[in-house]
């Protein structure tokens, strides 16, 4: 028997030294390979402006605009892609990195904001409001990124404390967010929507997803409860 108990504890134990040997390669190493290789995007539109590395082309404005969009865009499916890869593949740590990817949704959005703010509207208040009221993907993009500052605003594990349980109900917004984002895009195309029906289509597996292990979950809570009611 004292055998038996020692032979489950050095399982145990084992299997807390490579969860924790997992952790600590995901903090020190994979984390700031991730967070360069996130860097990226950005970086290459900087050294593509001095055409180090390429050149922006005939509308530069346009250019950067459209590259942080799609980036953004990009990165909320990534975010949106790490718990159901995690449920498929059990790799429970691949969790660590949504907050960064959220994150960095929000930092491309606001880019893309910025430009059109800065660079294209020459931060002139009456333009800026004209277009937000009058052009309806632009309403809809601006909304998007309110509720992505909120989002970023609140991400932090203090604020999750601080707020409890209405965290969670905040953070779902992330959802509307999404919707919004791929609309944006939709209605910013003008003929060509073969790219924004892509970014569709993808947020509708990861959405139909989430609704599959719902619905499959109640299910499985009324099958429980009326297990214990027949006993």
């Amino acid at each position: 028997m004292k055998s038996l108990i020692c032979i489950k504890a050095s399982i145990c134990a084992a299997t807390t030294s490579k969860n924790l040997d997992t952790l600590t390669q995901v903090r020190r190493i994979w984390k700031p390979t991730i967070f360069l290789l996130c860097l990226l995007p950005a970086l290459l539109v900087v050294t593509d402006a001095f055409e180090l590395t390429g050149r922006l082309g005939a509308n530069p404005v346009e250019e950067i605009q459209d590259r942080f969009g799609i980036w953004a865009l990009r990165f909320i499916m990534i975010t949106l892609a790490v718990t159901p890869l995690r449920r498929v593949t059990g790799w429970n740590w691949l969790a660590r990195f949504r907050r960064m990817f959220g994150l960095f949704t929000f930092f491309y959005v606001l880019m893309h904001f910025l430009t059109w703010l800065i660079l294209d509207q020459g931060a002139l208040l009456s333009a800026i409001l004209e277009d937000i009221v009058e052009r309806p993907f632009i309403t809809i993009g601006f909304i998007a990124l309110l509720l992505l500052a909120a989002l970023a605003a609140t991400s932090t594990n203090g604020m999750r404390r601080r707020l409890g349980r209405r965290w969670q109900t905040l953070h779902n917004a992330v959802y509307v967010i999404a919707i919004l984002g791929v609309w944006h895009y939709w209605w910013q195309v003008k003929q060509d929507i073969r790219e924004p029906l892509t970014y569709a289509a993808i947020l509708a597996v990861l959405l139909g997803a989430r609704v599959s292990w719902s619905l499959a979950k109640k299910r499985k809570r009324r099958h429980a409860s009326q297990q214990v009611l027949r006993q």
